[in-house]
């Protein structure tokens, strides 16, 4: 039976560890924890909030009143490469656990935060690579309906940080199916380590923050040829990070109490003391405001904000 508390902080949860209390928590461990979930906030009348990893997320200060439903548990089979995962399975998990077994070609994504479903959810990637690449398809349940199916690679409209369950976040995603290439594990083991050492260069591991706090924006072809000539690299559909423009707006360092554009990586808002929800997102919009003047650039958030 699904164990239902109450009055549970959430910044502990959260990678930013940032947020106030929520009126009703729950973890969940498999699609019927969740159908469980789905009727017992059905017939109270009650808000329901999926989350999963806690990365990527902002939660606010003042809490929430709802039923927050957190996906948990590394579970998973595999079996000449294919994968088959439940939602809330830690991603460098998987990505070591298939390393061990030689199977891998997914090691610069070591590293990131949170869960296999939350890295499809907003179609995560870096250095490159992004989920969709490996992923072949996802089960989902709608809380909505009740219904439950399964998106090929194709039905999950992956783009940029996005897919379809983005756009009908009714729809939570239960399980990952993916599809590996055979590797040998020593290789694998010293792929995801030159990963994480890039990473902690770069300033982003073991940091209070929600990863990269706003998307790669669309630029202006000037602004493209700008970055190009500076950086020696060539732009991935028009795009240039917003790391390099936050920093050229003048608010690497910025901050707004203890929130921080981060000195090595301007993109992340690291909580450095005791940040608020509200610090967080006054900085946020100051960083958004500075690039929009001197770039005519609008930066959205790749971090779901919650209200």
């Amino acid at each position: 039976m699904l164990n239902i508390q109450e009055n549970v902080l959430l910044a502990p949860l959260t990678t930013f560890q940032i947020g106030g209390t929520v009126r009703y928590f729950a973890d969940v461990r498999s699609e019927n924890d969740i159908k469980e979930a789905v009727l017992w906030a059905r017939d109270r009348g009650v808000r329901l909030v999926v989350i999963s990893g806690g990365s990527n997320l902002l939660v606010p200060d003042s809490g929430l009143d709802a039923l927050v439903m957190r996906l948990v548990g590394n579970l998973y089979s595999m079996s000449k490469g294919k994968i088959d995962a439940w939602s809330g399975t830690n991603l460098f998990f998987l990505i070591r656990a298939a390393g061990v077994l030689g199977f891998g070609g997914w090691e610069k994504l070591a590293g990131i935060p949170g869960t296999i479903g939350g890295a499809v959810r907003g179609n995560a990637g870096a250095f490159g690579p992004e989920i969709k690449n490996f992923t072949t398809h996802v089960r989902a349940l709608n809380v909505a309906t009740g219904e439950v199916r399964e998106f090929q690679n194709h039905e999950c409209d992956f783009s940029y940080r996005h897919s379809f369950f983005k756009d009908y976040p009714e729809w939570v995603i239960t399980r990952v199916h993916v599809r590996l290439q055979q590797v040998g594990a020593a290789e694998s083991a010293r792929a995801a380590e030159e990963t994480i050492a890039e990473r902690e260069k770069r300033h982003l591991q073991n940091v209070r923050a929600a990863g990269s706090y706003f998307m790669n924006p669309v630029a202006p072809p000037h602004i493209v040829e700008m970055f190009e000539k500076e950086k020696g690299v060539k732009s991935r559909e028009n795009r240039v990070p917003a790391g390099w423009l936050i920093e050229k707006a003048g608010m690497k360092g910025a901050s707004v109490g203890d929130a921080k554009a981060s000195d090595q990586h301007p993109n992340y808002i690291v909580n450095t003391g005791e940040a608020t929800s509200d610090d967080v997102l006054e900085l946020a919009e100051n960083i958004r405001r500075a690039v929009r003047e001197k770039f005519g650039v609008e930066l959205s958030e790749e971090a779901a904000v919650l209200s």
